[in-house]
């Protein structure tokens, strides 16, 4: 796994350098600390993993299709301040918190490597329009789907949810086919972004959490 990893700044950048350089295949191919730098990495370092800050504001979206065009793949990591909207959302395969763990990171990073999308909680706007879509997506959900959906927001894998729920994970599988279905999601990094950005299904996916909490 081939990695480029910016960030501007340079004690964060060092910190997560160490992590991936432990890890046993996994390989920092160049690391940048200015845009300028990560353009040019990322035309030549194709099929890469790369890894840039938020703080990248105005460029993100010239940068994502030069990603995209070199066959590599994009994490984001996200500012305390900065409102991730889901347009750009959905051109990214990991989004993480500057103050990710270690584990929560490589996790991430294999997952996406694998071909997945990863979504650590994190802060997502909440949308201001009507909520009409999380009604109607609340209308076609049913009890079991609405758990596996808040789970999902916690970041759990499909045998992690099987384990939680008490069922095989191919039928977690089935559930999930369902629910993309009715929500009109294509995996579960949009549909986490989408249950987080409406505010009648986040609030009722919390309610979902804390009851599954209370009752474990």
């Amino acid at each position: 796994m081939q990695i480029i990893l910016a960030d501007n700044q340079a004690i964060y950048r060092s910190g997560l350098m160490r992590v991936l350089k432990a890890e046993i295949g996994i390989e920092i191919v160049v690391q940048c600390s200015k845009l300028t730098q990560l353009q040019k990495a990322v035309s030549s370092w194709r099929g890469s993993i790369v890894i840039f800050p938020s703080s990248f504001t105005f460029e993100i979206p010239s940068l994502l299709d030069m990603v995209e065009r070199s066959g590599s793949r994009a994490v984001m990591i996200l500012e305390s301040e900065f409102v991730l909207d889901a347009t750009l959302a959905a051109r990214l395969h990991g989004v993480l918190l500057r103050s990710v763990a270690e584990p929560q990171l490589l996790d991430c990073l294999y997952r996406v490597a694998e071909g997945g999308r990863y979504l650590q909680r994190a802060l997502v706007q909440t949308m201001v329009a009507p909520d009409q879509q999380a009604s109607e997506a609340l209308k076609r959900l049913s009890e079991r789907e609405l758990q596996i959906v808040a789970l999902i927001c916690e970041g759990l894998r499909n045998k992690e949810i099987a384990r939680r729920l008490s069922t095989k994970e191919q039928s977690i599988k089935n559930y999930l086919r369902s629910i993309y279905s009715k929500v009109q999601v294509c995996d579960r990094l949009e549909l986490a972004i989408f249950a987080m950005h409406h505010k009648a299904l986040a609030e009722m996916v919390q309610n979902v959490r804390l009851e599954m909490e209370r009752t474990a």
